[in-house]
């Protein structure tokens, strides 16, 4: 009895794994290019290394992850703004992007 049932869980395990990641948002690709496009116009002086690494990790989760990125300062303020206005030219809501702040 315990073999069969050792068997039946075996079986059961073979097609277990890891659950199959989230597809990226289809927005995801031009939302990227616009953040590239906007590191290029803006530069990257005066925005921090939290702000750039929790965008990133935005980014490389398909854009799925809901992150609350609270820009600091002008630049931040500045860069956060234009990639809103991207995301929102691009046809998706201002609720996409992972920008707020508590409060």
């Amino acid at each position: 009895m315990i073999g069969r049932l050792a068997l039946a869980v075996a079986l059961c395990l073979v097609g277990a794994g890891p659950a199959p990641a989230q597809a990226p948002s289809p927005r995801c690709p031009g939302y990227a290019a616009a953040w590239a496009a906007a590191q290029a116009r803006f530069g990257l002086q005066g925005i921090g290394a939290g702000f750039i690494d929790a965008h990133e990790a935005f980014l490389a989760s398909g854009c799925r992850r809901r992150a609350a990125i609270c820009p600091q300062g002008e630049a931040e303020t500045r860069l956060a703004d234009a990639m809103t206005i991207a995301a929102m030219n691009a046809g998706a809501a201002s609720s996409f992007v992972p920008f707020r702040c508590p409060g």
